[in-house]
Formats: C-alpha cells, sequence, structure tokens
C-alpha cells in the first residue's frame, strides 16, 4: 500500500468538522483517516507538511467550455447572444489538435487552482476535424485532473430558426450518434473514475425539440446524467416565451428535463416558481459568477436556490468569457455577487467552499466519492497557502481562502497522486501547458484568416 500523510494543516472537511490543526492521511488513492492533532506514526508514509495551510477538497467545476481557451479577449463587450454568433465563425474551424492544446492549457490552469475535477461542456464537432472527443479526453488524462465530459452538440442552426451558423451544426440523430458513441468508448462508471460523460445538447437555441428529447431518453438508457444551458439571459427567457409560449424551466420539464440527474448551467433568470420545480426535483444548478458579469448576463439567485435545497455548484465558464479566472477566484466572485444583490448575509465563506466542492460533486452526481475530506472517499484534496502577504492578516483561514486573492495551491492530490506541488505542475510542466495553449489559439485563428 501506499501511504501520504498531510499534518499541521488548518483542516476543513466541508462536510462538518473543522480542525485548527489536523491531519489527513491518505491510503491507495482514497482517505483513510481525517483528524485533530500530530498525525499517527505510518513507517514509510510520505509527508506533506501543510503547516500555514488549509486542506479542503479539490474543487469541483461544474460548467466549463475548455476549447474556448483558443479565442479569449474577443468580442469584450457583446451580448451572449452577439457573442456566440461572432464566436461561432472562429470555433467552426476547431479540429482535435487545437481541441489538444486548449485541454492542456485549460486543465493546467484548472488545477494550479486547485480544481481536482472539471466538467467540459463541448458542443462543437466539425465533420472531418479528426477524433476531438479522444484529443480531449488524452490530455485530460496527461494534466491528472478527472474529466467530465458533457458531450454537447446542436442540430438547430440559422435556416431552422437557431442561432448557430448551418455550417456549425450537426443532424440530429448524427448527435444522438455522436453522444452514444462518446458514452460507449469513454464513460467509465465506477467508483473513482477519471473520465465520465453526460449527454449535454447546447441549449434551447440551437437545438431541436427532438434533440432535446431523444438526449433525454439516450442519457436515461445508458445510466448518464444530463446537461444543457438553461435560463442564461433575458434574450433567452424572451425567445422560449416566444417560440414555445413557456419559460425555458417550463419547457425543459415538458421534455423530461427535469431531476435528479440533470444540471443546468447558469440558471440566472428563474422565477420564485422555477426554483420551486428545480428544488423539488433535485435538479443541478453551475452558477458561474464571472462569466455571467462579463457578458451583462445577471446575477443567479444563489441564496434562493439553496435555501429551496437545490443543488448548486461553481463553474468557471469558458475562457472566451471569464478569461483566465481561476475556479478559487468564482468562490469570491459567487460572495461579492451574492451580496451585492441582497446584503452581507446572503453567502458565507463556508457556503461558498461547499459549492466549489460537495455541493458540485452533488451536481455532478459524485457526493459519494468527492467534495469533503471523509474516511473512504478519493483522495482529491487542495492544500492552500494562506500565511503569506495577503492572507496572513486574516484569522479565519477560511476567510482568507475565500474573500482574500486566490492563494497558491501548495499541493494537489488527485486520486491521492501529486498533480502540483509548492505551485508547480507535476504531470505536464507550466511552460508545456502555455505553449499548447498558444499553439492552438495560433492555428485556429490562422484557419479563420485564410
Amino acid at each position: 500500500m501506499s501511504t501520504a500523510i498531510i499534518e499541521d494543516a488548518y483542516i476543513a472537511t466541508v462536510s462538518g468538522a473543522e480542525h485548527s490543526r489536523g491531519h489527513v492521511v491518505i491510503t491507495d488513492g482514497r482517505i483513510a483517516r481525517v483528524g485533530s492533532g500530530p498525525a499517527p506514526d505510518i513507517p514509510g508514509a510520505r509527508r506533506v507538511d501543510g503547516s500555514g495551510c488549509v486542506a479542503t477538497p479539490g474543487l469541483v467545476n461544474t460548467h466549463h467550455h475548455l476549447y474556448q481557451w483558443a479565442s479569449q479577449g474577443l468580442f469584450a463587450d457583446a451580448t451572449l447572444f452577439e457573442w456566440l454568433v461572432g464566436s461561432y465563425e472562429i470555433w467552426n474551424r476547431l479540429d482535435a489538435d487545437v481541441v489538444s492544446g486548449t485541454t492542456t492549457a485549460g486543465t493546467s490552469w484548472l488545477a494550479l487552482s486547485g480544481c481536482s475535477t472539471v466538467s467540459d461542456h463541448h458542443y462543437i464537432y466539425p465533420r472531418g476535424r479528426g477524433d476531438i472527443a479522444a484529443a480531449e479526453v488524452e490530455a485530460a488524462r496527461r494534466t491528472g485532473v478527472r474529466l467530465d465530459l458533457a458531450r454537447g452538440s446542436m442540430d438547430r442552426g440559422q435556416s431552422s430558426g437557431g442561432l448557430p451558423p448551418d455550417g456549425v451544426v450537426e443532424g440530429t440523430e448524427e448527435a444522438l450518434s455522436g453522444t452514444a458513441a462518446a458514452i460507449d468508448t469513454y464513460h467509465d462508471p465506477s467508483f473513482d473514475s477519471a473520465v465520465r460523460v453526460a449527454a449535454a445538447p447546447c441549449s434551447p437555441f440551437s437545438v431541436s425539440r427532438e434533440l432535446m428529447a431523444g438526449a433525454a431518453e439516450l442519457a436515461r438508457d445508458k445510466g448518464v446524467r444530463l446537461h444543457t444551458h438553461l435560463a442564461e439571459t433575458t434574450d433567452e427567457e424572451e425567445k422560449c416565451q416566444k417560440e414555445f409560449g413557456q419559460s425555458p424551466v417550463e419547457y425543459a420539464e415538458e421534455l423530461g428535463w427535469l431531476g435528479e440527474d440533470v444540471w443546468f448551467g447558469h440558471g440566472v433568470h428563474l422565477s420564485d416558481a422555477a426554483i420551486a420545480r428545480i428544488a423539488a426535483t433535485g435538479t443541478g444548478i453551475a452558477h458561474c459568477p464571472t462569466s455571467n458579469a462579463r457578458l451583462g448576463a445577471g446575477i443567479c439567485r444563489v441564496p434562493e436556490l439553496l435555501e429551496a435545497g437545490a443543488p448548486v455548484g461553481l463553474g468557471v465558464d469558458g475562457p472566451a468569457s471569464s478569461e483566465l479566472t481561476p475556479l478559487s477566484g468564482e468562490m469570491h466572485q459567487a460572495i461579492m455577487m451574492a451580496r451585492a444583490r441582497s446584503g452581507p448575509q446572503a453567502l458565507s465563506a463556508r457556503q461558498a467552499l461547499h459549492m466549489a466542492t460537495l455541493g458540485g460533486a452533488r451536481v455532478l452526481g459524485r457526493q459519494e466519492e468527492l467534495g469533503s475530506l471523509e474516511a473512504g472517499k478519493l483522495a482529491d484534496i487542495a492544500l492552500w497557502r494562506v500565511d503569506g502577504f495577503g492572507h496572513d492578516a486574516i484569522d479565519d483561514p477560511l476567510v482568507a481562502l475565500t474573500f482574500g486573492p486566490p492563494p497558491r495551491v501548495e499541493h494537489l492530490f488527485v486520486g491521492g497522486e501529486t498533480v502540483v506541488e509548492h505551485g508547480q505542475l507535476r504531470t505536464v510542466s507550466s511552460g508545456e501547458a502555455a505553449r499548447a495553449g498558444r499553439a492552438a489559439r495560433n492555428k485556429l485563428l490562422q484557419e479563420v484568416s485564410r
């Protein structure tokens, strides 16, 4: 057996207990013991000094678009719909090489911000551009983070009243068969799996009723989860009301898209009735505060969702709509957004950490495996340094973590394996990841300019 011990750290289990000076014992990729005081003497164990650090579960990113690393900084003053229309013309040139580079860069950046699991909503699959899903899975494996591949799709181009150009979308059956193939090839339902796959049509304004309903049937037949964008902007609300005579949540429910196996990206514009239905059905929400602010979409009603009992996690969203926001920074943003809207008791430091860890694990259906520091769970653990300039004047380590600047990740374990150590990647190098991201961006933009 291989054993590692984190000792002399502030331990935030998220499941309840906090230990001001405690330890975590890791054995064969799982947490064997969590407690206060000195760590046990285990011959041959690797010991990790946690003094000056706070140990938390690895962060869980519930909504991302890794391919967007290659289109950062564009359409900086656009609304969501304007930003999408401009971006589609660029993303249509994606290929497997570009996605390999963006995944390497994106997952590396996330790991450096304490993220051990990322759900990536990829819905652009241009024909004849290589095996994009395979490229993404392999790149994430090299980085060492867990990947939840939300295999997206669009079948409703502009000629059918949708938002994306016709050249970007798949046919309905093509989208469903592509999703089924990704599930059959990559989905691993085991307790410690590194790759899960979800069925994830993009959004009501880019997907037909047939694809939405078909994806729900496919997912339940294969025992995987369902994901889509929903209720992100007032434009979407107006489009749904005009076209379907329903709100986005009412439309989703009619098509079988509410339930404990479903989560929505954003959920910004939700009525009291919609929040009640989401909570009652156990449907999850991926809250992406920075992206929602960057695109002027609005502020998700997180306090009301949490009060109602809905599962809520955090997401960075794509780097093209939140640029290089670290997932740890989304905890800070979530607190500030909630308080700006509803006052200083709207969201606490510990609630934000819960959303970034156990809340996110619940949204992805992995709460039995991930999201808290408990014996038997997977050893996905982030160790944050909070004793330096910018944090050492704050007594509460979790306030330092969430109210202060994102601290350095001293160590990130994923399944007991070291991914980050002393602020540096130990799987791929930061230099390699940066070069991969730049090369992907250069290749994509050169393709567009031809």
